[in-house]
């Protein structure tokens, strides 16, 4: 992993007011990845929105770490119908009967 890709958890802490214990707490209950490089702990930028969904979560709305774990959780699984749904439109596409006045693929006399 490239260091480019990686934030100081101390800088996003003190970007976004949040306390260092709590990223400590999403990662030793598993909601999160946290990666040590020379006693330093760092994010991956792809985390970065999971965990700043999961920060207002719990300071602005006071959800415990089980409600956002519930709650990630759900989100994940909606992601996953999302894409089994599109997969499944393109899938259907190609099977649907072209579209009235949709005359391209007619054969013209």
């Amino acid at each position: 992993m490239e260091n480019e890709n990686l934030v100081l958890i101390a800088k996003f802490c003190l970007h976004y007011g949040v306390e260092p214990s709590f990223i400590s707490a999403l990662h030793d209950f598993g909601l999160i990845s946290r990666l040590e490089i020379y006693q330093e702990h760092y994010l991956s930028v792809d985390d970065i929105r999971d965990v700043e969904r999961m920060a207002r979560l719990h300071y602005d709305l006071g959800i415990n770490l089980e409600g956002i774990d519930a709650i990630a959780t759900l989100l994940k699984q909606i992601d996953v119908l999302q894409q089994e749904l599109m997969v499944a439109k393109n899938g259907l596409i190609s099977f649907a009967p072209p579209a009235a006045g949709d005359d391209h693929n007619q054969i013209n006399p």
